[in-house]
C-alpha cells in the first residue's frame, strides 16, 4: 500500500455537508460525481496529499443508505492507494482478509475519482471498512 488515499464520510445531505466541510477545511470541494452502480453521489476535498470523500445515498437500498440508517453520519471507510489492486487483493487474501468484491468472482469495480476499487470486510479489519484504490490509468 502506498498511502491513505482518502477517508470516506457518509452524509445525509451532500449540499449541506459541502458547505460545512468548506468552512471547516477553508476550501471548496473540487469534484462531485455520481457512481450509479453503488447508489451514491460523492464530493471530494483535497487536503495536502490526501482527500476527504463525502458520500450521499442516491437510493434507499444503497450501501450508504443502509450505513446511515444503522450508524448515522460519520466515517464510513478508509481508502488506501495501491499500484496493482489484483496483486494486493491476492496478498491480503493469503493473509486472511475477507474481500467483499473479489475480482476473481465478480470483476473489479469502477469507483469514483477514476479508480478501480475493492473493499475488505470490516469483520476482518477490526470493524473498519477498508477500500483499496488503483488509478485506472496506471495499468
Amino acid at each position: 500500500m502506498q498511502k491513505i488515499e482518502h477517508i470516506g464520510i457518509a452524509v445525509k445531505n451532500l449540499e449541506e455537508s459541502n458547505i460545512l466541510f468548506a468552512k471547516l477545511l477553508g476550501k471548496k470541494h473540487y469534484k462531485i460525481e455520481e457512481v450509479a452502480s453503488e447508489g451514491v453521489k460523492t464530493s471530494f476535498f483535497k487536503i495536502g496529499s490526501n482527500k476527504i470523500e463525502l458520500l450521499e445515498a442516491t437510493n434507499p437500498n444503497s450501501p450508504i443508505a443502509k450505513f446511515l440508517e444503522k450508524k448515522g453520519e460519520g466515517v464510513h471507510h478508509i481508502a488506501f492507494a495501491v499500484t496493482d489492486i489484483k496483486k494486493e487483493i491476492k496478498r491480503l487474501k493469503k493473509e486472511g482478509f475477507i474481500v467483499l468484491n473479489d475480482p476473481e468472482i465478480s470483476g473489479l469495480k469502477k469507483g469514483a475519482d477514476n479508480k478501480l476499487v475493492a473493499f475488505l470486510h470490516p469483520k476482518s479489519t477490526n470493524g473498519v471498512l477498508i477500500e483499496l484504490c488503483q488509478e485506472i490509468n496506471t495499468k
